[in-house]
């Protein structure tokens, strides 16, 4: 179908997933913003083109997906640019390339700017999501990596590879305040909670996570999976590569890679506590979940109902190869118009 297929329904769901969001793999999806129709058993709806692969040369990674609902706007980046997507229609609006490259980035509750790691490197740029301009810079010097805005739009929480540490950003004046940690080990993926005062990180070498208060920057905890033994990962160099709470943040939810699993925590109590596991068809190396919290994405491609932890569903493109990406997010379409967007990041959304 083409990119400027229309919605028939009144109101659609759908799910917007980048590609090649598993390293370069063009087997998982090809190279494109795959749409798919979350009402109709996630079925395939049209692809979005990106960027076009050289002859004879590669895909770039995509790092990173975001959108929001104030612009109907979808982002995403590459190891070396960003381009904006108007979620619709499928138009580029326009695609950049930034110093240093880009990694996972985030957005602005109120759709105006994204903070954009460089690729592994010194700094945040801060960009102005309507042109893509970089308007500020942050340098924390902690190989620039996963980027969460909090709810309230106050805060930016930055995490480098090569820091024990999570730097948080006043977003007024684009610069560091505050630290939480250090944490056991570099930090990897992370996900925070909805008003802000806690953090649940990924380390290397930890099948597990850690927690920590984002008012003290105090370590609080130390979660090991139990059951499991962390065995040798596809990729990532890291066991647990992957952490989500649901938006009502009643569950925490941790990619396993060694052992091709999802295990599910209880985060009403503190530390959480290890309830089932799920297991996967490939290594888990992302898990997400739908704004009404009905449905988990693991980057297996594997949608699975968060009620029952049974898989409901498998993602294939257009020929009907499956599809894997750790970059996608779910959009909610009326009246031609995007009115709800989801998030990358699997954050808590209940406030105080």
């Amino acid at each position: 179908m083409s990119a400027a297929w229309t919605p028939a329904a009144p109101e659609q769901h759908l799910l917007y997933v980048a590609s090649p969001g598993t390293r370069n793999y063009l087997e998982y999806g090809g190279v494109g913003v795959l749409v798919f129709d979350i009402d109709n058993g996630y079925t395939f709806g049209r692809r979005i083109p990106t960027w076009s692969v050289p002859e004879g040369g590669q895909a770039e990674n995509i790092k990173g997906i975001a959108a929001s609902a104030q612009t109907g706007r979808v982002y995403v980046t590459s190891l070396t640019r960003m381009i904006a997507i108007d979620a619709v229609t499928g138009a580029t609006i326009w695609d950049k390339t930034y110093d240093g490259g880009c990694d996972r980035m985030a957005i602005s509750p109120d759709g105006t700017i994204l903070y954009v790691p460089q690729l592994e490197g010194p700094a945040w740029h801060v960009v102005n999501a309507a042109t893509g301009d970089v308007i500020a810079t942050i340098e924390t010097k902690s190989g620039s990596h996963n980027t969460i805005y909090s709810a309230d739009g106050k805060h930016v929480y930055l995490a480098g590879l090569r820091s024990t540490s999570l730097s948080v950003a006043d977003t007024k004046t684009h610069a560091v305040t505050s630290t939480v940690g250090p944490f056991d080990n570099m930090i990897r993926p992370f996900t925070v909670n909805g008003d802000g005062s806690r953090v649940f990180v990924n380390v290397n070498g930890l099948l597990g996570f850690e927690v920590g208060d984002l008012q003290t920057g105090k370590k609080l905890y130390h979660v090991e999976v139990e059951g499991y033994q962390k065995g040798p990962v596809k990729r990532h160099g890291c066991p647990s590569h992957g952490i989500a709470l649901t938006p009502d943040e009643r569950e925490l939810w941790l990619a396993d890679c060694a052992n091709s699993a999802i295990h599910v925590f209880d985060a009403t109590v503190m530390p959480p506590k290890q309830i089932t596991s799920i297991q996967a068809r490939d290594c888990v190396g992302w898990v997400s979940f739908s704004m009404d919290g009905r449905a988990a994405y693991s980057s297996t491609g594997e949608i699975i109902d968060a009620a029952t932890k049974k898989i409901v569903a498998t993602l294939q493109d257009e020929t009907g190869h499956q599809v894997q990406s750790e970059k996608m997010l779910d959009l909610t379409i009326a009246d031609g118009k995007v009115v709800r967007a989801g998030n990358q990041f699997g954050v808590g959304m209940r406030e105080k």
